[in-house]
Protein backbone atom coordinates (compact mmCIF):
# COMPACT_ATOMS: atom_id res chain seq x y z
CA UNK A 1 0.00 0.00 0.00
CA UNK A 2 1.40 3.24 -1.16
CA UNK A 3 1.46 6.68 1.39
CA UNK A 4 0.40 9.83 0.31
CA UNK A 5 2.16 12.48 2.03
CA UNK A 6 0.94 16.03 2.41
CA UNK A 7 3.23 18.64 1.26
CA UNK A 8 4.89 20.56 3.51
CA UNK A 9 4.36 24.24 2.93
CA UNK A 10 4.36 27.18 5.32
CA UNK A 11 0.81 28.24 4.89
CA UNK A 12 -0.35 24.51 5.78
CA UNK A 13 1.76 24.54 9.05
CA UNK A 14 0.05 27.76 9.94
CA UNK A 15 -3.71 26.18 9.03
CA UNK A 16 -2.65 22.51 11.10
CA UNK A 17 -1.08 24.74 13.97
CA UNK A 18 -3.38 27.18 14.78
CA UNK A 19 -6.44 24.54 14.22
CA UNK A 20 -4.32 22.06 17.14
CA UNK A 21 -4.81 19.37 13.84
CA UNK A 22 -2.55 16.71 15.72
CA UNK A 23 -3.16 14.52 12.55
CA UNK A 24 -2.59 17.21 9.76
CA UNK A 25 1.35 18.17 11.84
CA UNK A 26 1.75 14.22 11.88
CA UNK A 27 1.52 14.00 8.32
CA UNK A 28 4.07 16.21 7.60
CA UNK A 29 6.86 13.94 8.85
CA UNK A 30 8.95 11.15 7.44
CA UNK A 31 8.28 7.86 8.76
CA UNK A 32 11.84 7.69 10.56
CA UNK A 33 11.78 11.93 11.44
CA UNK A 34 13.39 13.58 14.40
CA UNK A 35 12.11 16.18 16.31
CA UNK A 36 15.10 17.86 18.17
CA UNK A 37 13.96 20.21 21.13
CA UNK A 38 15.12 23.02 23.25
CA UNK A 39 14.09 24.26 25.77
CA UNK A 40 14.32 25.32 29.99
CA UNK A 41 14.03 21.91 30.87
CA UNK A 42 16.15 20.47 27.73
CA UNK A 43 19.35 22.65 26.57
CA UNK A 44 21.45 22.46 24.09
CA UNK A 45 24.09 19.77 25.34
CA UNK A 46 20.79 17.47 26.25
CA UNK A 47 17.86 18.52 24.15
CA UNK A 48 14.80 16.22 23.92
CA UNK A 49 14.54 13.75 21.04
CA UNK A 50 11.55 12.69 19.46
CA UNK A 51 11.90 10.04 17.11
CA UNK A 52 9.74 8.18 14.24
CA UNK A 53 5.85 8.56 13.39
CA UNK A 54 4.58 6.70 16.19
CA UNK A 55 6.31 9.22 18.68
CA UNK A 56 5.78 12.30 16.78
CA UNK A 57 2.09 11.83 16.16
CA UNK A 58 2.13 11.04 20.34
CA UNK A 59 4.04 14.67 20.91
CA UNK A 60 1.37 16.42 18.45
CA UNK A 61 -1.45 14.50 20.38
CA UNK A 62 0.16 15.99 23.57
CA UNK A 63 0.43 19.46 22.06
CA UNK A 64 -2.97 19.70 20.51
CA UNK A 65 -4.93 18.39 23.39
CA UNK A 66 -3.93 21.18 25.48
CA UNK A 67 -6.13 23.99 26.10
CA UNK A 68 -4.01 26.89 24.60
CA UNK A 69 -3.70 29.19 21.29
CA UNK A 70 -1.19 28.65 18.90
CA UNK A 71 -0.33 31.80 16.25
CA UNK A 72 2.43 31.21 13.84
CA UNK A 73 3.81 34.78 13.10
CA UNK A 74 6.63 34.66 10.84
CA UNK A 75 7.42 31.59 8.23
CA UNK A 76 10.39 31.44 5.53
CA UNK A 77 11.02 28.90 3.17
CA UNK A 78 13.98 28.41 1.04
CA UNK A 79 14.83 25.44 -1.12
CA UNK A 80 14.49 22.35 1.64
CA UNK A 81 14.15 24.49 4.43
CA UNK A 82 10.94 25.84 5.95
CA UNK A 83 11.18 28.22 9.41
CA UNK A 84 8.67 29.64 11.35
CA UNK A 85 7.71 31.35 14.86
CA UNK A 86 4.83 30.48 16.80
CA UNK A 87 3.40 32.43 20.08
CA UNK A 88 1.73 30.31 22.29
CA UNK A 89 -0.73 31.12 25.15
CA UNK A 90 -2.29 29.27 27.91
CA UNK A 91 -5.21 30.18 29.41
CA UNK A 92 -3.36 31.56 32.98
CA UNK A 93 -1.47 33.71 30.68
CA UNK A 94 1.65 32.26 30.68
CA UNK A 95 3.08 32.59 27.26
CA UNK A 96 5.28 30.17 25.25
CA UNK A 97 7.55 31.44 22.39
CA UNK A 98 8.95 28.83 19.55
CA UNK A 99 11.27 28.93 16.85
CA UNK A 100 11.50 25.88 14.46
CA UNK A 101 13.54 25.13 11.54
CA UNK A 102 12.47 22.11 9.46
CA UNK A 103 15.06 20.17 6.97
CA UNK A 104 12.38 18.44 4.16
CA UNK A 105 13.37 15.47 2.01
CA UNK A 106 10.58 14.89 -0.59
CA UNK A 107 8.31 17.77 -0.07
CA UNK A 108 8.25 16.44 4.13
CA UNK A 109 9.88 16.82 7.07
CA UNK A 110 12.53 14.97 7.44
CA UNK A 111 14.51 16.63 10.68
CA UNK A 112 13.27 19.72 13.15
CA UNK A 113 14.68 21.85 15.63
CA UNK A 114 12.20 23.81 17.72
CA UNK A 115 14.01 26.20 20.48
CA UNK A 116 10.89 27.12 22.99
CA UNK A 117 10.90 29.88 25.47
CA UNK A 118 8.61 30.07 28.37
CA UNK A 119 7.06 32.67 30.94
CA UNK A 120 8.41 31.35 34.03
Amino acid sequence: MLTTRTPVTAAAVKRATEGRDARALSAFYADDAVIRIIDRANPPSRPREVRGKQEISAFWEDVCGRSMTHAVEATAAEGERLAFTEACTYPDGTKVLCIAMADLKDGIIARQTIVQAWDE
